[in-house]
C-alpha cells in the first residue's frame, strides 16, 4: 500500500510556533520533486515536543496541503496506548492515509504487550497502520515473530524497520511475506533492505534531496541495481551527516543552511556544535546544496 521513498518530514518552528506557511511550502517541494509520501509528526518531526493541538494541526495541514496527491502517513505513535488510539483516530478524521506508530518508548514492554498495544490500536482506528521499530530510541526491540503475529491483522500494512539489522529486515520479510510491507527505517540501508524484499524508505535525506532518494528506490525497484548502488554511494557521505548528531538536529541545520527553514528546534534539543556543523557544511558543499 505505501511504498517508495517517504518523507520523514521536519516541523519548522518560528518564534517558538509551528510555521505553516513554510511547512505548506516544503510539502509542495517535496510532491514536486517526486516523493512518493509525507509522514508528519515522526521522529523527524519532533513529534515529542509538539503539543496536542499542534500534533492535530500539523496532520491537518498536511493533509490539506498534499491533497491526495500522494499518501499522508501521519506519526501516531505513544508510549500511552491510550492516547495513540486518541491520536490515530484524530489522524483517521482529518483525512490521513495511514498512521505510523512507534513502538512505546520508556515503559519498555514486552513482546506481548508490544502485540495488544497495537492490536488495541487497529481495533479502536479504522486506518492502515505502518509499525515502527526503532530500539535505539525506544528500549525495545520488536522481534520477527510479534511483527509477523500483527500481520495477521487487516489494517497492520507495514512496518518502517529501524533495528539496524539487515537479517532482521529480512527475517521479517521471510515470516510475513506480502501481507506485510518492509520500509527501511534508516536512510543507508535503503538499498541492502530492498534487496531482502524491502519496497522502500520512510527517509530523513529527502528532505534535502527528495529527487535523489526517490530515484534510488525507483531504480532498484525497475531492476536497476547498478544505478541504484550508484546513487546510494552517491548519497552516503549525507546518510552519515544527517546523524553526525541527534536527528532531525542535522536536518534542521541543513534546511537551514539552504535557506528552505529557519533552524529552530525545541529543548531538549539544541543547535549543532561548531565542530560538527562545520562538518555538516563540508558535506553540503560537495553534494552542491549549499
Amino acid at each position: 500500500m505505501f511504498t517508495g521513498s517517504l518523507v520523514a518530514i521536519v516541523t519548522p518552528f518560528r518564534k517558538g510556533k509551528v510555521d505553516e506557511r513554510t511547512l505548506a511550502e516544503l510539502i509542495e517541494w517535496q510532491i514536486a520533486k517526486g516523493t512518493n509520501g509525507i509522514v508528519p509528526c515522526g521522529t523527524t518531526g519532533e513529534s515529542a515536543t509538539l503539543s496536542h493541538e499542534e500534533h492535530n494541526r500539523v496532520i491537518e495541514l498536511t493533509v490539506e496541503v498534499a491533497n491526495r496527491r500522494v499518501p499522508v502517513i501521519a506519526g501516531t505513535g505513544s508510549n500511552s496506548t491510550d492516547e495513540a488510539i486518541a491520536l490515530t483516530k484524530h489522524a483517521k478524521q482529518a483525512g490521513a492515509d495511514g498512521a505510523l506508530l512507534i513502538t512505546p518508548y520508556y515503559n519498555k514492554p514486552t513482546q506481548e504487550g508490544l502485540y495488544r498495544h497495537y492490536k488495541a490500536v487497529a481495533e479502536a482506528a479504522d486506518l492502515p497502520l505502518v509499525l515502527y521499530n526503532i530500539p535505539g530510541r525506544t528500549g525495545v526491540n520488536m522481534l520477527p515473530a510479534t511483527v509477523a503475529r500483527l500481520s495477521a491483522i487487516k489494517t497492520i500494512v507495514g512496518i518502517k524497520e529501524g533495528s539496524g539489522s539487515v537479517q532482521q529486515a529480512s527475517d521479517i520479510v521471510q515470516l510475513c511475506g506480502d501481507r506485510l510491507t518492509l520500509l527501511a527505517g534508516d536512510d543507508s540501508l535503503t538499498l541492502p533492505m530492498m534487496a531482502v524484499g524491502g519496497k522502500g524508505v520512510i527517509t530523513v535525506t529527502a528532505n534535502l534531496l527528495p529527487a535523489e532518494m526517490a530515484a534510488l528506490v525507483k531504480a532498484f525497484a525497475q531492476g536497476k541495481v547498478e544505478e541504484a548502488r550508484r546513487l546510494h554511494f552517491q548519497l552516503s557521505p549525507l546518510f552519515a551527516a544527517l546523524f553526525y548528531e541527534t536527528n532531525p538536529i542535522p536536518v534542521k541545520e541543513a534546511l537551514g543552511m539552504m535557506g528552505k527553514i529557519d533552524p529552530e528546534l525545541r529543548l531538549p534539543l539544541c543547535p549543532m556544535a561548531q565542530e560538527n556543523r562545520d562538518k555538516l557544511v563540508r558535506v553540503l558543499k560537495d553534494a552542491g546544496l549549499i
